[in-house]
């Protein structure tokens, strides 16, 4: 019989106002010395104060590393751990978007690794199951998903690669998921993260990975996005269309954890890599033409995510059903503004240069070959550039 395993978070707080209770959360655990991981913009903007004014309250001594950087890199995850180690902590808070959290869940991996190992050596295939310390991680955005999953993404800096980390190391033990947070977050932001979670739910869902259980998620998650991204696009002071995007985000960070994700994210990682692309923003270029690329492999799949997502009504034809899925991702790109690379400003020669490099790496992470059509080195650079192109 086949045997389905499942991974997530021991607690999970989601709702609006839920940041209070980090104090408690913290309690319940036994922990009481966090070392808080987030980001300048963080700082400087006063919004870490929605952290440490709780933690004060509750007679709880944080510290902060504010170090980190829009794509986490392993310089930064060393630093982190020096700061770590530096101290007596007994728990890392990642507060912010996916790297904050990414580079909190990196750092716990490090700490606890033999020495002479580096971040490399945790890098997919590679299992990274141990972590120094447990992490709590605190979104700010309706993305990434991280605050749900196994995994982390760092990059290399000798190498300019974005390396897929995966393990239960990777595991945050709790996250607190309010959705207040993400009122302040601007639109270009709202919509590169909404396609993100869009993404990760949808690629979980055609993913050769996919189980009973990683639909659940994926099939609630995607509903959700599907009928409030706009919304919480054009209206960012709407509570009820951020209260699902968070949830949303949260779902389908649990449904690709569980299931995987699949090309898309594989060549979303060199190109973020190298041209310093924000990873909603890269997903976003790609999924259309990565779709259009899949559908006939996995159209009984597409066309029933275009059914879950209510862009086909039930009982249309599963033809008929992928092609609208399509054309409402190109449409949901072009409402959202998504630029091509080219408009992005990546340019032509460049991007040219790299693209067999690119491709390497994007099969090298593993996630072209979950996909239901999984694509060579030649037509990972024909979708390249069919991309660019816009």
């Amino acid at each position: 019989m086949h045997t389905i395993s499942l991974v997530a978070p021991r607690k999970l707080l989601i709702g609006g106002g839920s940041l209070a209770k980090l104090p408690a959360l913290l309690a319940e655990f036994g922990l009481s010395r966090p070392l808080v991981v987030t980001d300048p913009w963080m700082v400087s903007s006063g919004l870490i104060d929605r952290v440490l004014a709780p933690l004060a309250s509750a007679n709880m001594t944080a510290h902060v590393f504010s170090d980190t950087v829009a794509d986490p890199t392993d310089t930064v995850v060393k630093a982190g751990v020096d700061v770590l180690k530096g101290g007596h902590f007994d728990c890392l808070v990642g507060f912010g978007g996916g790297s904050p959290m990414d580079t909190a869940k990196a750092m716990a991996i490090l700490a606890a690794a033999r020495t002479g190992q580096v971040m490399r050596d945790f890098k997919v295939p590679a299992s990274a199951d141990r972590a120094a310390l447990p992490v709590i991680c605190i979104p700010t955005t309706a993305g990434t998903g991280s605050e749900a999953t196994r995994f982390t993404i760092v990059t290399d800096t000798a190498h300019d690669e974005k390396m897929l980390i995966m393990g239960l190391g990777a595991l945050p033990l709790a996250a607190l998921v309010d959705y207040e947070l993400t009122f302040s977050v601007p639109a270009r932001i709202t919509a590169d993260t909404g396609i993100d979670s869009l993404t990760h739910a949808l690629e979980a869902y055609v993913s050769s990975k996919a189980n009973s259980f990683s639909d659940l998620y994926a099939t609630a998650a995607m509903r959700l996005i599907a009928a409030n991204l706009r919304t919480a696009h054009a209206e960012p002071r709407n509570a009820a269309a951020r209260a699902a995007m968070m949830e949303g985000a949260t779902l389908a960070g649990l449904a690709f954890s569980n299931s995987s994700v699949a090309l898309v994210h594989g060549m979303s990682r060199p190109l973020g890599a190298h041209f310093h692309v924000p990873h909603g923003l890269s997903n976003a270029m790609l999924l259309p033409a990565v779709t259009r690329f899949g559908l006939e492999a996995g159209l009984k799949r597409y066309a029933e995510a275009a059914r879950i997502m209510g862009v086909a009504p039930a009982g249309t034809p599963d033809a008929e059903a992928g092609r609208l899925l399509v054309q409402e991702l190109e449409a949901l790109n072009r409402e959202l503004r998504v630029p091509a690379p080219g408009e992005y400003g990546i340019p032509k020669e460049g991007f040219e240069g790299l693209l067999p490099l690119m491709a390497e790496q994007a099969l090298a992470s593993g996630s072209p070959g979950n996909n239901p059509r999984v694509p060579d080195a030649a037509q990972i650079i024909a979708l390249y550039r069919e991309v660019y192109a816009g």
